[in-house]
């Protein structure tokens, strides 16, 4: 492990503030109770009335100047998701996200990031806020590995997040050079079946919700749909990546870059995954005291 580092990408920038606020300065106060191989790469969402938000529908109530400074002092990157995949040319006026892209683009180019889908959405983007990295969605849903290396070989992306279903494809992904591992960004723990053929359907209509389309719901066809989203259930799905993998076969091959699902969560189920895949076994009590124990937080 000498030398090899995992960043791991957090959910929750504007969903879980306050629970952010406490356990980045633990993280900071209290390093050696977490892996020395370990980093937060970034944390990212987006507030609940996004109207470039994707991925998820968002309720994030944080106040944007709040979660900046708190990223910027922490520092940590700051990643706005905006894959909502449905946008049209009126809507890359919207002040909202301008405001926001404006705020957290601050000064130090290249320091934070944005999540995105929409093509449309890149070009105004890179022409407009220049001081942005940029990641691939896995809201695109390639599935195939073929895109997966088209999308790799462009160059305004620093990161791109394959469908999950891909995670396990080792004999291809053994074959990306040296470059392009380093831009696969593994999600870890999704839930969702493994067998779903309507995945780009269901981001299609959070999409149109945060575009405030009227809309049914969309029907998840899941066996499992009933239960939600559980990490033990995550742990169960064939693409699941876990911390064993991480250290014997991701990292010694050159596979650096890992995120974390769970934006629509609770605090209490984020800290879990954190505690799984960040924290030494004999100290993960010792996490869960400091934030329980945190009387400004509502974990649940």
């Amino acid at each position: 492990m000498t030398g090899m580092k995992a960043y791991y990408h957090l959910p929750g920038l504007f969903e879980f503030y306050a629970f952010y606020r406490a356990f980045l300065s633990l993280f900071r106060e209290r390093r050696e109770w977490f892996y020395d191989w370990c980093e937060i790469g970034s944390i990212y969402g987006a507030p609940g009335d996004c109207l470039w938000g994707g991925g998820r529908v968002g309720f994030g109530d944080a106040k944007p100047e709040d979660v900046a400074a708190l990223m910027k002092g922490a520092s940590v990157s700051a990643r706005l998701t905006f894959s909502n995949s449905l946008l049209r040319e009126e809507h890359l006026k919207d002040p909202k996200a301008n405001a926001l892209c404006a705020l957290f683009e601050g000064d130090e180019p290249g320091r934070n990031g944005i999540i995105l889908c929409s093509d449309l959405l890149l070009n105004h983007l890179r022409e407009r806020y220049p001081g942005f990295y940029f990641v691939s969605s896995t809201t695109k849903v390639l599935t195939e590995f073929s895109q997966l290396e088209e999308e790799l070989n462009r160059k305004a992306f620093r990161f791109v997040v394959p469908d999950f279903r891909l995670n396990k494809a080792f004999p291809r992904l053994m074959k990306l050079s040296d470059a392009q591992k380093q831009k696969v960004e593994f999600l870890c723990n999704e839930c969702c079946w493994f067998e779903c053929p309507d995945r780009k359907a269901c981001y299609e209509n959070v999409s149109r919700k945060n575009l405030g389309e009227a809309c049914a719901d969309h029907v998840c066809v899941s066996p499992r749909a009933s239960r939600g989203y559980r990490f033990s259930d995550a742990m169960e799905n064939p693409a699941f990546i876990g911390l064993k993998e991480i250290q014997d076969f991701y990292l010694p091959n050159g596979f650096s870059h890992f995120k974390i699902e769970g934006r629509s969560l609770g605090s209490a189920v984020i800290l879990e995954m954190i505690l799984y895949y960040m924290t030494k076994p004999e100290c993960q009590l010792k996490v869960r005291e400091e934030i329980y124990l945190d009387s400004a937080l509502d974990l649940f």
